[in-house]
Formats: structure tokens, C-alpha cells, sequence
């Protein structure tokens, strides 16, 4: 049996394996509506929860899924679902409740980035998360699950919109200083959740939920849209700083292009986890990252396109191009209503006969 490498900080099973479904999955099949009160009512938030667990249990119970049914859990964020809205909320962008999609964020078109911590905490979306948790917490005694906290160039891009891009030029001292404050902002609203529920990116992506310790992971959606200079002159920064306080550090990244970012991402030392989006090069960011626990990423639009063999093929490569089935896991992220169930069983099967030939 070959040994691998564990990184101290990433204590989890070989190749666990986590599945999202999009809100149009949810509402198909289990007739959850993703309104406000699915967000902010104490007892809907208790009944939605406990009805995906259910679902999910009677759908995908053999690999484990739908643990938590049967139970009344304080969970104070959506933790079945792949959206960050709230922080861009609370900074000033109006954001739309939908019957089957997530909440949309719409752009507050600021005229330039200018972070305000003080209007943050006192907005009426944040007075809203506390009415809840304080009535959760009254109810049951303790709270559970996290918030899906977004990032910094996510939530920048939500205030300012695309003028943001010409800002990193015209005005790039002042573009630091206010990116450095909206970490602040994120980081404020991030720890007190985590000293709350005990964690804080279940709800940016599942599978760190198996991961011993609780995974800090900053969501760089948006750094698709940058040069990797711009990252390295404007974002690494915050990122550095943030990998030396919380440990384990990750960083999402859900784009077709994570290998762009090998070398930069090379500069961090502590990442612990990366989410490696559908189209990277896994074999490059393990020859780059070799201690990052690398969390693939499956094509959740495509799933239904691929035969048996396509997908069985498709994992197992990627699986291989990993490396180290310890620094690995297998996920598929917002699938829709659509997807057919064969698919996700499918996922959990190949991946459970990739671990057991560890053994041999």
C-alpha cells in the first residue's frame, strides 16, 4: 500500500464524496420553496432542513446522505445550497427572493467601492439573521450550520459592478485600502458565526463538513475575471493574512481556470484546501500545491449528457491526476432539476470502488 502524505490540518477519510443540488432540484422534488421565510423564519428554516435531510435519505441513504433526518436542527444558513448573498445584502444590494433559484443579488451599481462596517451590522438583513438566531437559540438551546459568506472580489464586484475593473488602475492605493476593508467585514461576520455553530463554509461547500477541523474558505468566483497579477498586487494579500490566523485556509474557486492561478496560489503556504472548478488541471495544481487537500469539482450542467463509462471514466482520471486520495475529494455542485438520480449514484459508486482498491 502506498503512504501518502496528510497534511495535519486536513484529517478526513480517502476521497469523500458530497453532492448540491441547484433550488430547482430541491423544488421538484421535495416542493421546497426558496422564499424569504425559507431563510429567515425560525420554524421554516427548522421544517426545510429537516425535509432535505429526508430527501435526501430516501433518495441517497446507502452512501450516507440524509443523516440528519428525523431531527429538529437550529441551522441558521441554507447549508444545501451553493449561494452567497447575505454579506452583499448587508453592504447595500437589494437581493430577490425566488420560488426555485437562489437568492439573486442585485447590483447595488455604487459609484465607487466604499466599505462601510457600521451600516453593515445595522442593516435591516443582519437585524433579520439575529431575530433568527436569537429565536432558534430560545427554542433549542444552541445553533448549527453556517452562512455562505462569499468573498471579496464576489462582494466588491456586487457593489461596484464592472467599473471595478477600471478602478484597479485609475485608483489602485485606494482600491487596497477598501478591499482590506471588506475583509474586515467578512472576517467580523465569519468568526462570530464559527464561535456561534462551530463552523463556518459547510454552506460554501459541503465537503468540509468532512474535514476534522473547520475549514475557513474564502469564495474567488470572481477571480476568473482578473489577471493573476491583479490577484497576486490587490487579493493575495488578504489571503496571506488569512491563511496565518485560520488554519485550515481554503480558497473555492469554481471557475473553468483554477491552474491559472498554480504559481500564486503556490505563494500561499498554509492553503490547506483548494476547489478546483470543472475544467482545471488537476495534475498541474498537485504539481504545484502537493500538500492542498484538492476538492474536484464534476460538471454539474453536463452530468446528464455523460454515459456510464464517460463519467466513471472522468472521475477516476481526475481522481488520478490528485494523486493523493488523502489530499482529494469528489463533488458535484448545484445540479438542477433535471439531473437524474442515476447520475449522483453513479458519483458515490465509482468514487467507493476508487477507495477500495486502496486497500488491495
Amino acid at each position: 500500500m502506498t503512504a501518502h502524505y496528510r497534511n495535519p490540518y486536513i484529517e478526513s477519510e480517502a476521497l469523500p464524496v458530497e453532492v448540491v443540488f441547484h433550488p430547482s432540484w430541491w423544488h421538484k422534488h421535495a416542493g421546497i420553496s426558496f422564499d424569504e421565510d425559507f431563510f429567515y423564519h425560525p420554524a421554516r428554516r427548522v421544517e426545510a432542513e429537516r425535509r432535505m435531510e429526508q430527501v435526501l435519505f430516501e433518495k441517497f441513504g446507502q452512501w450516507g446522505l440524509g443523516e440528519g433526518r428525523g431531527r429538529d436542527l437550529p441551522v441558521i444558513g441554507a447549508v444545501h445550497n451553493a449561494a452567497g448573498y447575505l454579506l452583499s445584502e448587508m453592504l447595500g444590494c437589494p437581493v430577490v427572493y425566488q420560488e426555485d433559484a437562489p437568492p439573486q443579488v442585485i447590483p447595488a451599481d455604487q459609484a465607487a467601492l466604499r466599505i462601510d462596517a457600521d451600516r453593515a451590522v445595522h442593516s435591516a438583513a443582519f437585524k433579520r439573521l439575529l431575530g433568527l438566531k436569537d429565536a432558534l437559540r430560545a427554542r433549542h438551546g444552541f445553533l448549527t450550520g453556517d452562512i455562505n459568506w462569499g468573498g471579496v472580489l464576489n462582494i466588491a464586484l456586487d457593489l461596484v459592478g464592472q467599473k471595478l475593473f477600471l478602478d484597479l488602475f485609475s485608483d489602485p492605493d485606494g482600491m487596497r485600502r477598501q478591499f482590506v476593508e471588506l475583509a474586515g467585514v467578512i472576517e467580523r461576520f465569519v468568526t462570530g458565526i464559527a464561535e456561534e455553530t462551530g463552523t463556518s463554509s459547510v454552506s460554501v461547500n459541503r465537503t468540509v463538513r468532512h474535514i476534522a477541523r473547520p475549514v475557513f474558505l474564502h469564495s474567488e468566483c470572481s477571480n476568473t475575471m482578473i489577471s493573476t497579477q491583479h490577484y497576486e498586487e490587490f487579493l493575495l494579500p488578504i489571503d496571506l493574512a488569512w491563511s496565518r490566523r485560520f488554519r485550515p485556509f481554503g480558497i473555492h474557486y469554481c471557475g473553468h481556470d483554477p491552474h491559472r492561478y498554480a504559481g500564486a496560489f503556490a505563494r500561499i503556504e498554509n492553503l490547506d484546501f483548494l476547489d478546483v472548478g470543472w475544467g482545471g488541471d488537476v495534475k498541474a495544481l498537485r504539481s504545484a500545491l502537493p500538500h492542498t487537500f484538492l476538492n474536484i469539482r464534476l460538471d454539474a450542467v453536463g452530468i446528464n449528457r455523460y454515459s456510464d463509462d464517460e463519467l466513471a471514466a472522468i472521475i477516476t482520471r481526475l481522481v488520478a491526476d490528485s494523486g493523493n486520495p488523502y489530499l482529494t475529494g469528489v463533488c458535484c455542485i448545484n445540479m438542477d432539476g433535471d439531473t437524474d438520480d442515476s447520475r449522483v449514484q453513479l458519483i458515490f459508486q465509482v468514487v467507493a470502488e476508487l477507495k477500495a482498491g486502496l486497500s488491495r
